[in-house]
């Protein structure tokens, strides 16, 4: 007779421990998702518009983002928020997701990338 050892059993229990990601790699490639979102009256993906002011992932795959809009009463704030939400959840690794507008610093056209500025002159707004 023989003594069973913990790797000798079965295991039957599901496996509940999330697995951990490359939280920088997984970041960055939140980041390039999200450029896909875009404020319907602007022309310009929300990253390039500067409205992304923290992007945080943790080691389980969470993500937390705090966001701003260009206006405090933005009447499509409920479409940006899911576009976000879904963009990220598309992202192989991102479990959750949490989006969090914030209003200050208030948006100003100082925040918005190059890129953004360049395809704002290319649509005629003056930046």
């Amino acid at each position: 007779m023989t003594d069973a050892t913990a790797s000798d059993a079965p295991n039957d229990a599901p496996n509940t421990e999330a697995p951990t990601v490359d939280a920088e790699k997984l970041r960055t490639d939140c980041i390039e998702a999200l450029k896909v979102v875009r404020d319907p009256e602007i022309p310009v993906n929300i990253v390039d518009l500067g409205l992304v002011y923290r992007l945080d992932v943790d080691a389980d795959g969470a993500v937390d983002v705090d966001m701003t809009l260009t206006s405090m009463g933005c009447p499509v704030q409920d479409m940006i928020q899911a576009d976000v939400e879904l963009a990220c959840m598309k992202v192989d690794g991102v479990r959750k997701v949490t989006v969090e507008f914030v209003w200050s610093p208030a948006w100003s056209t100082d925040k918005m990338t190059d890129d953004g500025k360049k395809q704002m002159r290319m649509f005629g707004f003056s930046v």
